[in-house]
């Protein structure tokens, strides 16, 4: 539930066309909607900016369409996270004005998206297995009001493909960098940029890679400042990151 709702729902009361009762009853949820499976939390987009996400593994049809219809009485730009084609075709059902991005596996329901971000965030990969999760935290900062500048498949076992993008790299505020393997390519671009670099290590590599672990303890030890680094596969958190930094952080 966000300031402009309350403005409105406050001068619905004002002139006569809502009941005082009818405002407490609404105001009443405010805090959170206890459904019995869940407690959605109204006040999210209050405290953070954003909205409630909703992450489906785990979660049954049933619930996740809950989720959403509560959603929807507030907030537009929903997100719902690692969702397949079964679970975008249950939230069709009830929130027609949704779209599914496939290779970022998510549904944003009730987009309505203004540019708020002060500069452009870089969503760079190392290889093209690494994109489902790049496309996670492109989607993420789109949804969240950014523009998005995607720099795919330019590791380091091909390093003049990275180096021909530098004014690309150079040019946005807030970096993402996604990369399995060994991760090396977060201590390159960390190397090149005078950016936040937000590092994304994913489960992408062969067995030694140890589903990521590699990746992650490669770039935990980066020897390239300004590097922060979250959890294995989590395109979605780097994007919440970035886009708060990139709303924060003056542009050049």
């Amino acid at each position: 539930m966000d300031a402009e709702y309350l403005r409105n729902l406050l001068n619905q009361v004002r002139d006569g066309g809502i009941a005082i009762d009818d405002a407490l009853n609404v105001i009443k949820d405010l805090p959170f909607q206890d459904m019995g499976f869940a407690k959605v939390d109204n006040h999210r987009k209050l405290r953070n900016g954003y909205p409630e996400v909703i992450y489906c593994p785990g979660k049954t049809t049933f619930q996740i369409q809950s989720i959403v219809h509560e959603l929807m009485k507030y907030d537009s730009n929903i997100l719902a996270s690692r969702a397949d084609k079964s679970v975008y075709e249950a939230i069709l059902q009830v929130a027609p004005n949704c779209t599914y991005h496939e290779a970022a596996r998510m549904v944003v329901i009730n987009r309505k998206i203004e540019i708020t971000g002060i500069g452009t965030i870089a969503v760079v990969t190392a290889g093209t297995a690494d994109i489902p999760v790049a496309e996670e935290a492109a989607v993420t900062c789109e949804v969240f009001g950014n523009k998005v500048d995607r720099i795919y498949d330019v590791g380091v076992a091909g390093i003049h493909r990275l180096f021909a993008q530098l004014d690309r790299l150079r040019e946005a505020n807030v970096l993402i960098v996604v990369a399995g393997m060994e991760g090396a390519l977060v201590s390159v671009v960390g190397g090149l940029v005078d950016r936040p670099v937000v590092a994304v290590p994913t489960s992408v590599g062969y067995g030694s890679s140890f589903n990521g672990l590699s990746a992650l303890l490669t770039m935990l030890n980066s020897c390239a400042s300004g590097v922060g680094v979250v959890n294995i596969d989590n395109g979605f958190g780097a994007g919440y990151l970035a886009s708060n930094i990139n709303k924060e952080r003056v542009a050049k």
